[in-house]
């Protein structure tokens, strides 16, 4: 696997990451580390390769946008010294353009977003053995729907920037288009965004497979 013995994890994002998470800092016994795919991440890594004590912390924040990750960026990132990084944030920059159309303040438009999350990954890679950078998704098969459609825009950012910061990429939506051949969205998420226990499983399932774990 492609994270090291003795590393440190830090895992960030938005409601998806976070799942209920441990405050301030997730991390610790029982559901300290939420109940999404942080969590099936450690466990399965617990349980494969014990002897690596590779350490996982959630920092995910509900309704977070980039400019959420930003300003909280020095406390909830840099502050933690990870090894490794993994960075999950897009669908609320994309999701208020539609759920809250009026509201022009809250949207994170497509070239703020590939600035800001440049100028993180920029700042922090350096320091890091190791970057993840994970697409946003939305759970709809029809890739003409408008959210949809944005949102793989937005994962071509994401994509982009993995490239150029020599980070590795999850491919996230690609993971539940995969799922969707079999399955209706509704039966992994009541609303397309948030997953149930099968949705968290694709999301984990992918970033294990792009860091090279083997049960």
């Amino acid at each position: 696997m492609l994270i090291q013995p003795g590393s440190k994890l830090v895992m960030i994002g938005d409601s998806i990451t976070d799942s209920g998470r441990q405050r301030p800092v997730g991390e610790g016994l029982f559901e300290a580390l939420g109940k999404g795919y942080v969590s099936i991440v450690n466990g399965l890594i617990g349980a494969a390769i014990p002897g690596d004590r590779i350490r996982v912390v959630n920092m995910g924040i509900s309704g977070n946008t980039v400019r959420d990750l930003e300003s909280r960026w020095e406390t909830d990132v840099v502050g933690l010294n990870p090894d490794w990084l993994s960075v999950m944030i897009g669908i609320n920059d994309v999701w208020r353009q539609f759920d809250s159309p009026l509201q022009a303040e809250w949207h994170v438009m497509i070239g703020e977003y590939e600035t800001i999350l440049d100028r993180l990954c920029a700042k922090t890679r350096p320091s890091l053995k190791g970057l993840v950078l994970m697409a946003p998704y939305f759970i709809e098969p029809n890739r003409s729907d408008p959210m949809r459609a944005m949102m793989d825009r937005y994962g071509a950012v994401v994509k982009k920037l993995a490239s150029k910061h020599k980070a590795v990429f999850v491919d996230t939506q690609a993971a539940f288009d995969d799922v969707l051949a079999n399955m209706h969205p509704v039966a992994m998420a009541w609303d397309r965004i948030h997953p149930n226990t099968v949705g968290h499983a694709v999301i984990a399932r992918a970033f294990l497979k792009a860091v090279g774990y083997v049960w």
